[in-house]
């Protein structure tokens, strides 16, 4: 079975003395708990795994009563506790709160790990009421490498159907896998991720701008253009708050233009980014022969490949992603890491301006500039992350 570098993370994190809780956060469906699982495999140290999947007979006293036992493998030596699923109880933040601390008064030498399948909840609650006490390890969608290693994937497999590994068994029946991108991906992360996150008072309004961000990926659409195309309006501030919960839930988010004015930053409108390529694929509803043949359509899956790539790499390695366009000139990507910058243009085969990052260069001179489809850095070198970000 194949095993991501989350999988490596996770041992060393294991072998370690106990000094933070262990939080696997990452979308739906790209195996957090595989790879928790893979990694005990890996442990010599006693362990006690459980899981919250079932929320009707689990509680705070449960979670007491597991992590005793937990505790009575740690009466000697150093033990884990992993409980999966943990958001499915209610207020268990602060449960696991006063028991890890309860823990390092009495040098308890248990080491534990949470995770769940809802990362907007489990953030919910580590904002509460575990502020210092934890490390986060991220599972994003499976990247280019991964995929092609794992399951064969060419490049053009990829780009249309991104990087869900539970859906990859499906990509030679179109059908069958748009529904099951619907039925076990877009939908559970729409009600049962960010519904539950907050009342949301015009839940078709969130599928709806989900729909049509996801289609416009790799595109720049003002919150008054989108008020004349969504069926149940609202107004521009509804849908800025629920594409900022989309981005919460890894699905989908809007690209600033970059400025030295972050003031000017925040005012531009958006340009949605999904957070994979499938996510576009399955809202546009296209056949994947349409989408890779036209020039145009083609370009904006590559543009979000790349985008999303950035992003999954951003946060796990601190990171902001913008686009920048003055006037008529633009470049696809602008990253930043604290004083660092870097100008990436894409030559996805759409017709657009060029040259962007020339103009960019003399606006910023210690940028880097990167062109993506250049004789000197091909796409699939870049997805396989083979040329350096930054200086």
């Amino acid at each position: 079975m194949y095993r991501r570098e989350l999988v490596l993370q996770l041992i060393e994190r294991f072998n370690e003395p106990r000094k933070f809780i262990q939080i696997v956060v990452g979308p739906r469906q790209t195996g957090k708990t595989t790879a928790v699982l893979q990694a005990l495999e890996q442990i010599k140290a006693p362990r006690h795994f459980v899981s919250a999947d079932d929320p009707a007979l689990v509680s705070a006293e449960w979670i007491r009563n597991e992590w005793e036992q937990a505790r009575a493998l740690a009466k000697k030596n150093a033990a884990i506790l992993v409980i999966d699923e943990i958001q499915k109880i209610d207020k268990w933040s602060s449960i696991i709160k006063l028991l890890w601390d309860e823990d390092s008064r009495l040098n308890v030498p248990l080491k534990v790990l949470l995770s769940g399948s809802s990362p907007l909840l489990l953030q919910k609650g580590l904002t509460e009421s575990l502020m210092g006490r934890f490390e986060i390890l991220y599972s994003p969608h499976w990247n280019y490498a991964e995929c092609s290693e794992a399951f064969g994937y060419n490049l053009d497999d990829f780009i249309f159907f991104g990087g869900y590994p539970g859906a990859a068994s499906l990509i030679r029946d179109e059908n069958r896998w748009a529904r099951y991108m619907g039925t076990s991906i877009v939908e559970p992360t729409i009600s049962q991720d960010v519904l539950m996150m907050e009342e949301i008072r015009k839940p078709a309004l969130l599928r709806s701008l989900f729909m049509l961000g996801a289609g416009y990926s790799a595109q720049e659409l003002s919150f008054t253009k989108m008020l004349g195309q969504l069926q149940d309006s609202g107004n521009t501030v509804t849908l800025a708050h629920y594409l900022e919960l989309l981005g919460k839930a890894n699905m989908l988010t809007s690209l600033q233009n970059f400025s030295g004015n972050q003031v000017r930053t925040r005012k531009s409108s958006p340009r949605f980014m999904v957070y994979d390529t499938s996510l576009m694929t399955y809202a546009d509803g296209s056949n994947r022969r349409r989408l890779l043949e036209n020039p145009t359509e083609r370009g904006r899956l590559v543009e979000s490949a790349v985008g999303a790539y950035l992003l999954a790499r951003g946060k796990e390695e601190g990171f902001e992603v913008y686009w920048w366009r003055e006037r008529n000139i633009e470049v696809d990507f602008v990253i930043k890491k604290g004083n660092a910058l870097t100008a990436i243009e894409v030559k996805s085969g759409r017709i657009k301006n060029t040259g962007g990052s020339l103009v960019f260069k003399k606006l910023y001179p210690e940028a880097l500039s990167l062109i993506i489809g250049s004789a000197n850095l091909s796409l699939e070198d870049f997805l396989l992350g083979k040329k350096p970000l930054f200086i």
